[in-house]
């Protein structure tokens, strides 16, 4: 079949689809990391200070007087998160071919929506802290393994489409952050009680998983999404082929396929395909291990050393920490859609992402407190934006590109599993990051 019988993404619905699967996979993470204030609230001790207000919460941020729990939230949070991430990942990568595609998907957004609304619930229900702990980090286990496979399913039929289709869920997972980080700095600007508050934060990303419910159901329907689709499964020989193929089987006696058949037919080994993109495997999973292991265990414990008691002390974080990293981060990802250099054979992109090894002890050598190791060498708030944007942009930005090149450096039939293997190896670096968080925090 000629280019020029290619059915068009008519209004871009296709491409808008995956935007809107993009922000589902990550949106309920994001929520969850955003809502650090509302979480540690919960988990002071005694538990009469749960029905602080905001203002106690900026007091609460200059002295240490954290509990085990609250101290210990962000570090086993994101380990939580991540170890799971992996693990999931990893069975989809090696089960995607068993499990139909419609199963993995719906299943996990439906998963994904009755934890949110059952954490929407939770905020009105008193508990002690402990319970509180236990019961939060089973919710965060259980979102981000369908969270898990439903990124890999997402990027394994992002693999069957032209490349140009890995960048709206890379665009849409950065947006996922940016609208959290938004809508908690709207929480904290409402003035009204947190806990209140977090109810319609949550609510509202039940709403936003519901959307992209509603937009997988009509992804099958495209006639875009359709024609890739079944151009990349294996099938047998056009009845023209098959014709010559018999002439040429009585004629030589043998039978004869068309190499584009021949390669369809062929077993897919991912040790093979492994092999083809390994490097831009392993480049994803270098830059989301230095991302997870400083974001957020290590620039959450910045403190502002300008506001003064100001309003600012109280907006530091959610803006200069989540919302400009998120925002700079959906940036990154979003240029892939018109800028794609380096390119995909070329090796300034594995170098670019090992230089960023760098925004490791630059954040650990601003304010974080409380810090008993190293000293406080970049005083001003302005070294830790400056370093916040280098930091997130890089983020977005590589790795959207290693995620676009990796399933167009293997065969078109070998696209979904190349897709699947680099969700892994993303994860991968998600779990290794989760685990160096810890260390990078005892560092400081």
């Amino acid at each position: 079949m000629t280019a020029s019988k290619d059915p068009r993404d008519k209004y871009n619905a296709v491409w808008l689809i995956f935007f809107m699967l993009g922000l589902g996979t990550l949106l309920p993470w994001n929520f969850f990391m955003t809502a650090t204030m509302y979480f540690t609230q919960r988990l002071r001790d005694p538990p009469a200070e749960t029905s602080a207000n905001l203002t106690d919460n900026k007091t609460a941020a200059v002295i240490d007087t954290r509990s085990v729990l609250e101290a210990k939230f962000n570090n086993v949070m994101t380990l939580c998160a991540m170890v799971p991430l992996l693990v999931f990942t990893c069975l989809n990568s090696l089960l995607h071919q068993r499990v139909p595609q419609k199963a993995r998907v719906m299943g996990s957004l439906i998963v994904i929506l009755v934890v949110f609304l059952l954490t929407a619930i939770m905020v009105k229900v008193e508990v002690t802290p402990l319970t509180f702990f236990i019961l939060t980090m089973i919710k965060i286990v259980c979102i981000n393994s369908f969270g898990a496979v439903l990124q890999g399913s997402l990027f394994g039929m992002a693999g069957l489409l032209p490349a140009s289709y890995t960048t709206p869920i890379m665009s849409g997972q950065g947006l996922a952050g940016t609208f959290a980080a938004f809508s908690m700095i709207c929480a904290l600007a409402s003035g009204s009680e947190l806990q209140d508050s977090a109810f319609g934060y949550f609510i509202t990303a039940c709403a936003v998983i519901l959307v992209a419910i509603f937009s997988y159901v009509l992804l099958p329907r495209m006639e875009f999404f359709q024609y890739f689709q079944e151009s990349h499964q294996p099938k047998a020989a056009s009845d023209e082929e098959n014709k010559m193929n018999l002439l040429k089987e009585n004629s030589e006696n043998k039978p004869v396929l068309s190499h584009t058949d021949a390669e369809s037919r062929a077993p897919v080994s991912m040790l093979e395909i492994f092999k083809k993109i390994w490097v831009m495997a392993l480049s994803v999973c270098f830059a989301f291990t230095i991302t997870i292991g400083t974001f957020p265990a290590v620039t959450v414990d910045v403190k502002s050393t300008i506001a003064n008691g100001s309003a600012w002390d109280l907006y530091f974080i959610p803006v200069s920490c989540f919302l400009l990293f998120n925002l700079m981060d959906w940036t990154g990802r979003s240029l892939t859609a018109v800028c794609t250099w380096p390119g995909k054979d070329s090796i300034l992109l594995p170098i670019l992402l090992l230089a960023r090894v760098v925004f490791v002890p630059l954040f650990m050598l601003c304010n974080v407190q409380p810090r008993s190791n190293l000293p406080v060498f970049f005083h001003h708030d302005a070294w830790f934006i400056i370093f916040m944007i280098a930091f997130a942009f890089s983020n977005g930005y590589l790795a959207s590109l290693c995620m676009c090149f990796g399933p167009k450096k293997v065969l078109p039939h070998e696209a979904e599993t190349a897709g699947a293997i680099m969700a892994f190896f993303l994860s991968l670096g998600l779990a290794l990051g989760a685990a160096l968080s810890f260390v990078f925090r005892s560092l400081v």
